[in-house]
């Protein structure tokens, strides 16, 4: 009778466990991108949606994610990502999961150092010139280990000719104290002058982009990644 009495209320117990869960899931504010909802959000409303997705981050507060139904209605509907994320390749810095974001949501372009050449350019002209993205947003990180190499002149393999591409913000950029990658104030200014002139490139070297800028149609923004604290700070 004993052992029956505890079956009944483990069983009880995982049921309102499920219950609960089951719950939560429903109420979750968890959405998926539509080509309806895509043309209803503005720019600005983007970047909103980004900074308060990180502050969920930061303050361990993700909403859940139902993939199950992301990847069926991206399967089915296609695909209609709100933003572009240009971003580091470093992998304490995974975009989805600092925007509160999901399957759908985001494109997501990485490379290390976070810079922009032909095919960066290409692949966010796809992103917002035919898949109807409105903002780009370069994301640089603090400690970045492919703007220290650079700042180094670490000479390896293909990373040389990568390392080519963060350059001018190594020599752009005015810091007191040596100029080595032991100075994190000077490894921070590089990074950030590296968003600036990541952006610039953008601007500067794809028209479609530019004038999609011009025309209010996009916005083109910066962020700096905290690897303490998980929290990015806008330009």
């Amino acid at each position: 009778m004993k052992c029956r009495f505890v079956l009944f209320i483990s069983v009880l117990l995982f049921s309102c466990g499920k219950s609960s869960q089951s719950s939560q899931a429903n109420s979750s504010s968890d959405w998926v991108m539509t080509k309806a909802i895509q043309a209803k959000l503005t720019p600005d409303s983007i970047i909103t949606i980004l900074k308060n997705g990180n502050t969920n981050f930061y303050n361990f507060k993700l909403t859940a994610k139902n993939d199950s139904m992301r990847i069926r209605i991206t399967s089915d509907s296609g695909q209609y990502p709100m933003a572009a994320v240009l971003s580091c390749l470093d992998s304490r810095v995974p975009p989805e999961h600092v925007f509160d974001r999901g399957i759908g949501d985001l494109f997501i372009a990485r490379v290390a150092g976070n810079f922009a050449n032909t095919d960066i350019l290409g692949s966010l002209e796809y992103a917002c010139a035919v898949s109807g993205s409105k903002v780009i947003l370069v994301l640089g990180h603090e400690e970045c280990g492919a703007i220290k190499s650079a700042i180094d002149n670490v000479q390896m393999g293909n990373i040389t000719a990568l390392l080519r591409n963060l350059k001018p913000a190594v020599d752009s950029t005015q810091t007191t104290g040596e100029r080595n990658s032991k100075n994190k104030q000077f490894v921070h200014d590089v990074a950030v002058k590296n968003i600036a002139i990541t952006i610039k490139k953008i601007r500067k070297d794809s028209p479609i982009l530019a004038d999609m800028e011009k025309a209010g149609k996009l916005k083109i923004i910066g962020g700096m990644y905290d690897l303490a604290n998980g929290k990015i700070t806008f330009y």
